[in-house]
């Protein structure tokens, strides 16, 4: 409407239809990009190949850009099979179809303790990109040699988000709020040995970060925290 190519009514039904697109095993809803920015998201797990397929098919038929996440193996290659210009990421279990757009200004960073987390912290960099972000990587700068951290503080304070990826203790997360002045969101992984609990107590550390300005995603969320990022990236570019 601010541009012109809508008129306030047409804008006003728009808002007020709230499509959703019934396939029987799905409701897909189609005004996802309307209201929060982006399409709807496929969550792949449990999902069957056939299923993942129709949902896609009907998305694409209204967006042009496309992204699951959590794939099963068969499913990820189905949805390879039947979109070839996607690409199947098998290392996070995603699925991206996406078209060429401007990048913003600045970038969110993700940085991962070590290459052991690097499924989770592409699920998101893909994400945070699918999402507009400008992204750049940061890998295996985990606080058992935290001289690899510190070498990088200029980039860690250039960028508008901070995403830190990390399993065992967690620490890293605190140790990065320690040295700038962004907003970090701290993804806990499921990676580490029998008292890690799954994640649980590197998200137990993250969520006692004496760090300010750390918040905390899900264990293994790579998804939450990069749709996070990519919107704090896009309020810092509004103001700038």
């Amino acid at each position: 409407m601010k541009s012109g190519a809508t008129s306030v009514d047409e804008g006003v039904a728009r808002l007020a239809a709230f499509p959703v697109l019934d396939l029987g095993h799905t409701r897909v809803d189609l005004h996802r990009e309307l209201r929060c920015g982006g399409p709807e998201v496929i969550y792949g797990a449990g999902k069957t190949a056939n299923e993942l397929v129709d949902i896609a098919r009907a998305l694409l038929e209204h967006h042009e850009r496309l992204l699951v996440t959590r794939a099963t193996p068969e499913g990820g290659a189905a949805l390879a099979r039947a979109f070839p210009r996607g690409r199947h990421h098998e290392r996070s279990h995603c699925f991206v179809l996406d078209t060429p757009r401007a990048e913003r200004d600045g970038y969110v960073l993700i940085v991962s303790a070590g290459t052991s987390d690097a499924p989770v912290a592409e699920e998101a960099v893909l994400t945070a990109r699918f999402f507009g972000a400008r992204v750049e990587e940061l890998a295996d700068v985990g606080v058992a040699g935290v001289h690899r951290l510190l070498a990088e503080t200029e980039r860690l304070r250039a960028a508008d988000a901070i995403v830190v990826v990390a399993g065992m203790e967690g620490a890293l997360p605190s140790v990065v709020g320690g040295l700038v002045d962004r907003p970090v969101i701290a993804v806990p992984t499921s990676v580490g040995y029998g008292a890690s609990f799954g994640g649980l107590a590197a998200l137990l550390a993250m969520l006692n970060s004496c760090a300010a300005g750390v918040t905390v995603v899900n264990i293994d969320n790579g998804f939450g925290a990069g749709v996070a990022a990519a919107r704090i990236q896009q309020l810092a570019q509004v103001r700038k």
